[in-house]
């Protein structure tokens, strides 16, 4: 990492050197449309771009500690990029990586120490086909260890901090990624979200992001905390500081190349003709989920947005949602750990951290004891009692009656969103950022994400306003649902976020990446 840092130094230095009257702060200011039109069109050399964003990459990453490894060919496939025949959508962008998704010759640690030294053999498909659309992937970006987490720190690479705050966490497990991007230091990156980890970090981090449905991009060679679990759906996604720079990346991406590079990937390219529309939208929305109970900034950004969005002509009609803690402890917590967590435990074997989890010591108690706390706890606790109940092993025909029950419920959903016969949805999500080290505290608070991996659903994030002065006087009388300790930590997470930003989620169903790219346009705009 300390190498990767001096090598990036001394080629933004060297660079500078030799092209003194390059203006690097016109390049960074330019939004990514704007510049993939300008180096295609060959007004802006790549290496100007390159070693501009070399330069405020480096700059971000000694403030949050955000990148894990300069990607030194990044150098030569610049050179060879500017030999392409055909000029892909990203040619010449500069785009960083989370460290769990494959780049030839790099390792994938998750956080782990056993994954250290272990590069990766090939790039994963996601980074091929970002190749083949002329991007050049320049930098790796840390992780939590094991990935499932929300907030940013291993034992190897430390703590990465929110660039906006250095006292909050950027988010996780896309947490490099949420910093850079949000920093500057990078206009596209790349990440993966299995319960919130693309939307937590753009969410924390002022920027957008977008999860598709787990299977319109391609998962090859990208590492995942807990592997072959079918349960959640796992996506790979971009984040950027606006939504037409995540609709630049998925039409790169839902190309001729990833369909043929992943057959298994349904062949759907990009519909234009659904991005663009102008039509009024029925919207359903709901301010809470009656699980975590919304600070007082997540409120009053659905609220505002919801009247904006009735002010620009779209029909708003609220959505019941019941039994989402149901869903987060039957279906997701139970789907991750249906192996009663052991290969997750396994996960840790002679790793010196335990990520300071409270699910890491349930995981590895035996079933008996589990049963046990389980029944102790749920007269006191019944939270605790329930995500302890989650974590046993499940036999083979209970995981199956599982995924029929979670097919039933995404069914069921459907069905109530067609009566009201909604396009889209407008949701809460979580913030403002969390204080460092309180995401481990609080794993109770996915709620909001994590439904829409259970459902597979496509899922956004757009920030819409910054914490004030009186939602932070409102929080004060924060109780929450439960009123148990974690509703009492979650209320001392979001103090001190007075101008941290607060995002909204957009929401359609699967397979309608574009539509939900064409509603956070909408509220963007707004």
């Amino acid at each position: 990492q300390e190498r990767s840092l001096v090598r990036m130094e001394a080629a933004a230095r060297r660079f500078r050197e030799q092209h003194p009257s390059v203006n690097v702060v016109s390049i960074l200011s330019l939004p990514l449309p704007e510049l993939s039109q300008k180096l295609r069109d060959g007004s802006l050399p790549p290496d100007h771009v390159f070693y501009a964003y070399v330069g405020k990459a480096l700059q971000i990453a000694t403030e949050t500690n955000c990148i894990t490894e300069f990607l030194q060919e990044s150098e030569t496939q610049l050179r060879k990029a500017k030999l392409m025949e055909k000029q892909g959508l990203l040619y010449g962008v500069p785009v960083s990586i989370k460290d769990s998704i494959d780049c030839q010759g790099h390792d994938s640690t998750l956080g782990f120490i056993k994954n250290l030294s272990k590069p990766a053999a090939e790039d994963s498909v996601v980074v091929q086909v970002l190749k083949r659309q002329g991007a050049i992937p320049f930098v790796k970006t840390n992780v939590p260890q094991s990935l499932i987490s929300y907030d940013c720190k291993n034992l190897i690479f430390g703590q990465t901090c929110n660039p906006l705050l250095y006292t909050r966490t950027p988010g996780g497990s896309s947490g490099g990624e949420g910093a850079l991007v949000g920093g500057g230091g990078s206009i596209l990156g790349i990440g993966t979200d299995v319960g919130g980890s693309l939307r937590f970090p753009a969410a924390f981090c002022g920027i957008c992001a977008i999860k598709p449905t787990g299977n319109r991009l391609s998962k090859r060679g990208i590492m995942s905390g807990v592997v072959g679990q079918k349960a959640v759906a796992a996506a790979v996604g971009p984040l950027a500081k606006d939504v037409e720079s995540l609709a630049l990346c998925l039409r790169a991406l839902l190309s001729e190349d990833m369909f043929s590079l992943d057959s298994t990937v349904p062949p759907l390219p990009f519909n234009e003709e659904v991005y663009s529309s102008t039509k009024p939208l029925r919207i359903g929305y709901y301010e809470t989920d009656f699980f975590t109970m919304p600070s007082p900034a997540m409120r009053r950004a659905v609220r505002e947005t919801k009247q904006l969005l009735e002010e620009a002509g779209h029909t708003l009609v609220p959505f019941e949602l019941t039994n989402v803690d149901y869903v987060i402890f039957n279906y997701c917590l139970r789907g991750m750990f249906a192996d009663g967590g052991s290969s997750f435990v396994k996960k840790f074997k002679g790793e010196m951290e335990r990520g300071g989890m409270g699910l890491f010591w349930l995981a590895k108690a035996p079933h008996w004891l589990k049963t046990l706390l389980s029944w102790i706890a749920k007269p006191f606790v019944p939270r605790l009692s329930s995500i302890i109940r989650s974590m046993k092993e499940n036999t083979v025909d209970e995981v199956w009656s599982l995924h029929h029950d979670i097919e039933d419920f995404c069914h069921q959903f459907i069905s109530q969103w067609k009566k009201l016969n909604l396009d889209v949805m407008l949701c809460p999500m979580l913030g403002p950022a969390l204080g460092i080290g309180y995401p481990a505290k609080l794993s109770v608070a996915v709620s909001y994400t994590m439904l829409y991996n259970a459902l597979d659903f496509p899922a956004g994030v757009v920030p819409v306003t910054l914490v004030t002065e009186e939602d932070e006087e409102e929080l004060r009388g924060y109780k929450g649902y439960y009123q148990d300790w974690w509703d009492r930590t979650l209320a001392k997470a979001f103090h001190g976020g007075v101008g941290m930003p607060v995002a909204v989620q957009c929401v359609a169903l699967p397979w309608q990446e574009e539509l939900c790219l064409r509603f956070m346009k909408e509220v963007e705009t707004l």
